[in-house]
């Protein structure tokens, strides 16, 4: 009848910690304690409190028999190892150990019961690798908490005196403790598996939406973050579909669309970044914003006040951000992160198949080996006329001409190398140069200076484009004809190259196109080259075009020092 009766009491006591352990599962803070990667070792502080205060519970609404507690302590100490490990788990069973002795230091299971509340804890803190990825981790639970509880008598009968007395108290609290409080640990084990059940479930549903975003966005991806007017209806999609606050696209120096709240200032404000957007864009870890000085905005409407942060890859290299916005501070959860990553992830992926994409067109429409200008037929007609006008009248002029023509068509239509040496691209200008000095002779002339031992490798067919436009358009169509001038200056890692022509300058409209990138279909030459540079080099390594004073127009690029090898790998197969 005793031992009935302490099933009875134990088994509403272990009721009363069950309970208290289903609310707790169902809080936000114990959640996030549980799930949340942020201040790792300040969480496991927090948990083994919360434990040992379970456990502490335990002793306090335990059934006393014959001098010592029935008791429920190995729930809290045992579970908290087995979820946070064993710095979790031994150190709630320490302090709910120690709370047991100091309650009752003269009770004759006092030392006995500390020790053993100890050895639970550590018990479920060394076997929490074990119930990693467990489909039926309660079952596991179940026989190890019988386990636990069967140790818990020896270490009775071994510690505590006189044994006689210790032998009595055993025969009448093991069939209750070995028997309902692995249960209590089985249903505990139960409610924390439900939280990761549904972290998991909120996860994979913002995986979903993740996708289903991009579906959305992937037309609007097609030319990478160059386009501003595709990438706020990006930013648009993302604000409908995930009911976020605000959403942010960046790349590595300004905001490129913020759609949401707080659009009206900062769209468009190049200095409104939160704190850890350099970070980001340095070392591409995701930073979390918590409060609204971390913002970075001092508009008094404001409301953002939280964010999360994370990077856009291109291959290794960060190019953008993806943030999302929040009106509350500290509002950015687990789902916010999940679905900001899953954002960047497939983003990212979709951003290195534009250009993949465009590098494909490229290769269809020009093969990388000469724009459709320089293998124009009228180029070649032309040539062949004014080669033909000079056979009776100049014949030696003729044969060398004839000779640049083979040069220049041998190299145009036979060179495989998608990267060449600048004193080899000369050679080709310079062919080109002879052929278009003929047929205008005074009234085009050229200048080269560029000096012999400077030298770098560029991709090929980068400065003809822009020495034939300078022609073409700064110097035919005055009277009076004009002046070509190429040059090259070394500066620290770069090479400048640069194209001026006297004459005919760039008019601020066509200007405006191309730095919109609007330039009409039928100017290939700059638009061609400038998504090169910028596809191989980077944004910051497009064409800088500027009107001269007193008439022409000055273009220039930048060619960083690396070998070819750094490059040629990605662009060989256009070749």
């Amino acid at each position: 009848m005793v031992i009935v009766h302490v099933l009875m009491k134990l088994l509403t006591n272990m009721s009363t910690i069950i309970m208290i352990a289903y609310l707790l599962s169902k809080t936000k803070i114990f959640k996030n304690l549980l799930t949340g990667n942020d201040n790792h070792f300040f969480n496991k502080i927090l948990l083994m409190f919360i434990f040992a205060g379970i456990g502490i519970l335990a002793t306090y609404v335990g059934t006393p028999v014959k001098g010592a507690i029935a008791n429920s302590r190995i729930i809290g100490v045992m579970v908290g190892g087995i979820y946070g490990g064993p710095f979790v788990g031994i150190g709630a069973g320490l302090i709910a150990g120690f709370h047991r002795w100091v309650i009752d230091i003269h009770g004759f299971t006092a030392e006995a019961c500390a020790v053993s509340t100890l050895f639970e804890g550590a018990i479920g803190g060394f076997a929490a690798n074990f119930f990693k990825n467990r489909s039926h981790g309660w079952v596991h639970a179940l026989i190890l908490g019988m386990f636990a509880e069967l140790l818990q008598m020896l270490i009775i009968l071994s510690m505590a005196h006189p044994f006689s007395k210790a032998l009595d108290l055993v025969k009448i609290i093991w069939v209750p403790m070995v028997l309902l409080n692995p249960v209590g640990v089985a249903f505990f084990i139960g409610f924390i598996n439900g939280i990761y059940k549904e972290q998991e479930e909120k996860a994979a549903l913002q995986t979903k939406l993740a996708l289903d975003i991009t579906d959305h966005c992937l037309g609007y991806l097609r030319k990478g973050l160059s386009d501003k007017e595709n990438i706020e209806k990006a930013a648009q999609i993302i604000l409908e579909m995930s009911g976020v606050s605000a959403v942010a696209i960046t790349d590595r120096h300004q905001t490129l669309a913020h759609k949401g709240v707080g659009s009206d200032h900062h769209q468009g404000n190049i200095s409104i970044q939160p704190e850890g957007f350099q970070k980001v864009i340095e070392n591409g870890e995701m930073t979390i914003i918590n409060s609204r000085s971390e913002i970075g905005c001092y508009h008094p409407e404001c409301g953002l006040r939280s964010a999360v942060i994370v990077p856009l890859r291109k291959s290794e290299a960060i190019i953008g951000t993806i943030q999302i916005y929040l009106e509350r501070e500290k509002g950015i959860s687990n789902i916010h992160i999940s679905l900001a990553r899953g954002l960047a992830r497939i983003f990212s992926t979709q951003l290195e198949l534009a250009d993949i994409d465009y590098q494909k067109r490229l290769c269809q429409r020009a093969e990388l080996k000469a724009l459709q200008s320089q293998v124009n037929p009228h180029f070649l007609f032309n040539s062949l006329n004014t080669i033909s006008s000079f056979c009776l009248t100049k014949p030696e002029r003729a044969k060398k001409l004839l000779l640049s023509l083979s040069i220049y068509f041998r190299n145009t239509l036979m060179h495989s190398d998608s990267f060449v040496r600048l004193q080899d691209e000369l050679k080709q200008i310079t062919a080109y140069l002879e052929l278009e000095q003929a047929r205008f002779e005074d009234k085009l002339r050229i200048i080269i200076d560029i000096p012999e031992d400077i030298d770098c490798i560029l991709p090929q067919f980068v400065i003809q484009p822009l020495v034939e436009n300078a022609i073409k358009h700064g110097v035919l169509p005055t009277e009076s004809g004009g002046i070509v001038c190429i040059t090259a200056t070394k500066a620290e890692d770069e090479t400048e190259i640069r194209v001026e022509n006297t004459g005919k300058s760039i008019t601020p409209g066509i200007l405006q196109k191309f730095y919109d990138n609007n330039l009409p279909k039928g100017c290939i030459g700059l638009t061609n080259v400038n998504q090169r540079l910028k596809s191989i080099y980077g944004p910051k390594y497009g064409l800088t075009i500027k009107a001269r004073c007193g008439g022409g127009t000055i273009v220039s690029l930048r060619i960083p020092e690396k070998t070819e090898g750094d490059f040629a790998d990605e662009y060989n197969s256009c070749g």
